[in-house]
């Protein structure tokens, strides 16, 4: 079903479904395996807007082009199926990195039970090109070492027992939050017992896109910010003190100790 090299397929079925991570929305930031699918593949699946013009137009003459932004998941299959059934690849593009917030899983259920091969390319997630745009590092060695990727569950599948935001925020960890900024407010208000109301926030809209918009605060004033910035998707929340510290130890990966042993 898998293969090291992306145009290379093993002995057996064919690989007929790529899910391709196409990046957080800059068209040169996706692998040279992901693009090399999307210009093999006679049928490509995109995310509506969120995926850019400029890799679609790297699809080859005459490919099928599926808009997926208003599909059921049961159609976005059926498409599937039918050009496994015909013998053509798909490019199944999903914005970011798959592995995160994709709705992966559930196509691969169905195309397992369907008895359709496919495999995974990563991509560049939103939480990595948001890091770039600030400027940071989400580990900084004394500050914060874990970071946890959440979102929260107005109009979404309802969050697991445990994952509300509050029991999250005692960890102080860096957070990122996904498809939560619409209700930035309340987002503010569940974290502020956990960070405190001075905690350094961002806000990064259309990350690594030419109208990328970054906004700075606190837990205190983010909400206002963002508001009168107007922005309301296509964004995320990156919340701790890893987005200002500067007052660090350096990371033992270079120290001279580490370096004479």
């Amino acid at each position: 079903m898998e293969s090291d090299d992306a145009g290379d397929d093993l002995v057996g079925d064919p690989v007929t479904v790529h899910f391709i991570g196409a990046g957080p929305g800059a068209a040169d930031l996706i692998t040279v395996r992901g693009r090399r699918l999307i210009e093999s593949s006679p049928v490509c699946l995109y995310a509506g807007s969120l995926v850019p013009a400029e890799l679609l137009a790297a699809c080859p003459p005459g490919a099928r082009l599926v808009d997926t932004a208003a599909l059921t998941l049961d159609e976005i299959i059926a498409e599937l199926v039918a050009a496994h059934a015909a013998g053509h690849d798909v490019a199944r593009l999903h914005s970011g990195d798959p592995s995160v917030f994709s709705a992966v899983a559930e196509q691969m259920r169905r195309l397992d039970a369907a008895v359709v091969p496919y495999d995974v390319t990563p991509g560049v997630p939103a939480f990595a090109a948001a890091a770039a745009s600030l400027g940071r590092e989400f580990t900084v060695p004394g500050v914060a070492q874990t970071v946890i990727l959440t979102r929260t569950a107005e109009r979404a599948t309802a969050m697991p027992p445990g994952e509300d935001l509050a029991t999250l925020a005692a960890s102080r960890s860096t957070m990122v939050l996904h498809l939560a900024v619409q209700r930035i407010e309340a987002v503010a208000g569940e974290l502020i017992g956990g960070y405190g109301p001075d905690c350094p926030v961002a806000v990064v809209a259309r990350a690594s896109r030419p109208d990328e918009l970054i906004i700075r605060g606190t837990l205190l004033d983010i909400a206002a910010k963002v508001r009168e910035a107007g922005v309301q998707r296509t964004a995320v929340i990156v919340v701790g003190a890893a987005l200002t510290a500067d007052q660090f130890p350096d990371s033992h990966l270079y120290s001279a100790d580490r370096c004479r042993t």
